[in-house]
């Protein structure tokens, strides 16, 4: 029905009923049950400023300060899918800003180590977490080496930020059997690799373009200006 005199009607969704409706958009590039039911747990307008909330369901990353963004729905998806959790792995998520995917993590595998360069963002993303009863995540300031070594080994690593290359001192963290998902590449665009370790070494997949701002320490890239882009 059309309304009167001209007028235009709008109908505000809730919070909720726009997370629906965006999980059901990420099909077909996100397919696995667990991720997406994940997903729809996680209020992903508790990560942003207040003035961003109206968009927290946009499929697109948005800025959350220091020239970072929280991810875009649809890739982080893509990523975690990769990474296959069933619920009893202990992950390490680097670049973790504003503990968005984190809290995804979260409701996915039995221990969530997050490492984040930028102490803001470290302590916004600890407390929006505490808030949401995340019991099973500890957030840190990154150190001088790439990951968190000194709680290694983990059965699946996620990097939210682009390296030149594969980092092996990174790759190394991980558990035989385990697999790692990484954008490699130059700073302006990059691949999605998942590594994944054997008993006789790593193999690599591809899995596609994508574009992350720069995983900054030992083996990535120096620091400087970062551009806050990210898109699959």
């Amino acid at each position: 029905m059309c309304p009167a005199n001209g007028e235009t009607s709008e109908v505000a969704l809730s919070f909720e009923e726009a997370r629906e409706i965006l999980i059901k958009s990420l099909a077909p590039d996100v397919t696995d049950p667990r991720v997406l039911e994940a997903m729809r747990r996680v209020a992903r307008e508790r990560f942003v400023a207040p003035d961003l909330q109206a968009f927290a369901y946009a499929d697109r990353p948005l800025p959350i300060g220091h020239g970072q963004t929280i991810s875009q729905p649809r890739i982080v998806g893509m990523m975690l899918q990769e990474l296959r959790l069933k619920g009893d792995e202990r992950v390490l998520d680097l670049g973790s800003g504003s503990g968005y995917q984190t809290a995804i993590l979260a409701e996915l595998a039995r221990e969530v180590i997050a490492v984040e360069l930028i102490p803001d963002l470290v302590e916004r993303s600890r407390r929006v977490l505490d808030e949401l009863g995340y019991k099973n995540v500890s957030v840190h300031i990154a150190g001088e080496e790439l990951g968190w070594p000194s709680e290694a080994p983990y059965d699946a690593i996620v990097v939210a930020a682009a390296a030149p290359r594969i980092p092996m001192s990174l790759a190394e963290q991980l558990a035989v059997g385990g697999r790692m998902i990484i954008p490699v590449g130059e700073r302006s665009r990059q691949e999605l690799l998942l590594v994944e370790r054997g008993k006789e070494g790593f193999s690599v997949t591809r899995k596609g373009g994508c574009g992350f701002v720069p995983l900054i320490g030992k083996e990535a890239f120096a620091g400087g200006e970062t551009t806050g882009r990210e898109t699959p």
